[in-house]
């Protein structure tokens, strides 16, 4: 194995209350919408593309208004991690620290830029990422997402670690073995290899 590729939400971190308190300050801000968002609507869009969560929370506005207000959501949201940060899962500094001194370590997210950095500068995780890769970047679906971090680094024999649905279909479509995060945000029934906290990692792979 050549490198483990991480999501984040539900995975390396919980950011919920921090990103809902953002995204309602945004709203109230920027619109006049009759829209409040609770951590339950946002832990059921956390894994979804950019896309697919502007047309689920937006859809009285036109397609273009949709991505333009949700750009202004982001904003919000990643200045206001910078100073209430998610709350890390047990273990992952540790785990993380260990993981990175057998095996490069990666992240691929379906998140805004800048998210990926806000995360590994608060937790301290930095030094031990290689590198990552998200939605904003790309635009395209997380499989393929993976598939391009693979390319540029030459990964060949790699696990992504996850906690949705989407996630383990996405790791199907790259052709990439999935880990189940079971401690997420999301159920995956199918899901063959599972860990019950992050920490399961270092005694599966080292």
């Amino acid at each position: 194995m050549d490198g483990i590729i991480f999501d984040v939400d539900g995975t390396l971190w919980d950011s919920t209350d921090s990103v809902t308190e953002s995204w309602n300050l945004a709203i109230r801000e920027n619109s006049d919408m009759d829209l409040t968002i609770t951590a339950d609507i946002l832990k059921g869009l956390f894994g979804k593309t950019m896309t697919e969560i502007a047309d689920s929370l937006f859809p009285s506005l036109p397609e273009k208004e949709r991505m333009d207000f949700l750009d202004i959501c982001y904003d919000y949201e990643n200045r206001h991690l910078e100073t209430h940060p998610g709350d890390l899962y047990e273990g992952v500094v540790e785990t993380i620290r260990k993981l990175a001194e057998k095996y490069p370590l990666f992240i691929v997210s379906n998140c805004q830029c800048g998210y990926i950095e806000v995360m590994i500068e608060s937790s301290g995780i930095g030094p031990f990422i290689r590198d990552h890769l998200c939605f904003g970047e790309t635009g395209t679906p997380k499989s393929e997402t993976i598939r391009a971090l693979m390319d540029r680094n030459d990964l060949k024999d790699v696990v992504y670690v996850g906690d949705t649905q989407g996630d383990a279909d996405a790791c199907r479509d790259a052709g990439v073995p999935f880990v189940f995060a079971e401690y997420g945000f999301g159920d995956v029934p199918d899901a063959e290899t599972r860990i019950g906290r992050i920490s399961d990692l270092c005694e599966m792979y080292l």
